[in-house]
């Protein structure tokens, strides 16, 4: 029997899925990767030193989901940590311009599929008085910026979910850490701006952003850190990256 159960890890075929299951792997975790494209997923199972899964679908199908949690459960090593990385940002135009078909995305992965896949794993954490979940969430959930209405409502939704899994979870040997990158390069801008690479070149042009490996080392140190601890929440930010200005509209009188 391995060392570590499986680690769930959702979004895993690119970014900072693919980098925590590389990182993972490596320390003798055996991991689950899921995704929607094959190609991808496969192409990132290939350069991982361990054993895997791989379960290529959609994490707003719950009964995939259910597929996937059953498959895993069923196995001697059951489930250790589930990663929920799966998540997007798309547009960024302010609230009454933005898509509505958008906005619904955003939620139905953010929030629901989220929440659904948590909801399936947690009776069997809980049963074995051990696990860890890590949400995937975001400085955009901490602090507010133009254009992230909805995007950044979601991953706000993700840390108080979080908050509030740690105290209904309170004695039962769960972990529960919610990560808040701040400015990342991933594919993250080429799928908020829809595969405009030019313009999602643009976010990190003259700074030095985080990386998905970053965020990899990260979880690996919630992980990895005794039983007996349990980090909150993280909010990670580059060098170049900080806090700006409160905005004030101010009217010419003379004009």
């Amino acid at each position: 029997m391995n060392q570590h159960g499986w680690a769930l890890i959702t979004g895993a075929s690119s970014g900072f899925g693919a980098a925590i299951a590389k990182r993972l792997s490596s320390s003798g975790w055996p991991v689950a990767l899921v995704a929607r494209r094959e190609v991808k997923l496969a192409e990132v199972a290939r350069q991982l030193p361990g054993p895997y899964q791989m379960f290529v679908g959609d994490v707003r199908d719950h009964d995939f989901l259910q597929t996937v949690v059953e498959a895993l459960t069923s196995t001697e090593e059951g489930i250790d940590v589930l990663v929920n990385n799966a998540g997007l940002a798309l547009g960024l135009e302010p609230a009454p311009k933005a898509s509505l078909k958008d906005w619904d995305t955003m939620i139905d992965t953010n929030i629901k599929a989220l929440v659904r896949l948590t909801r399936l794993v947690l009776p069997h954490l809980v049963s074995q008085r051990r696990g860890h979940i890590i949400n995937i969430g975001s400085i955009a959930g901490n602090w507010p910026y133009p254009g992230g209405n909805v995007y950044g409502a979601t991953k706000a939704f993700v840390k108080q979910f979080s908050n509030n899994l740690r105290a209904d979870l309170h004695g039962t040997g769960v972990r529960v850490t919610n990560i808040e990158p701040g400015l990342a390069e991933t594919e993250f801008s080429i799928v908020r701006f829809k595969g405009d690479r030019s313009k999602a070149k643009q976010v990190y042009a003259g700074c030095e952003p985080l990386t998905a490996e970053d965020i990899a080392e990260t979880v690996h140190w919630a992980v990895t850190l005794p039983p007996h601890v349990n980090i909150n929440s993280i909010e990670i930010m580059p060098t170049c990256q900080s806090f700006g200005p409160l905005p004030v509209a101010r009217e010419d009188k003379n004009a």
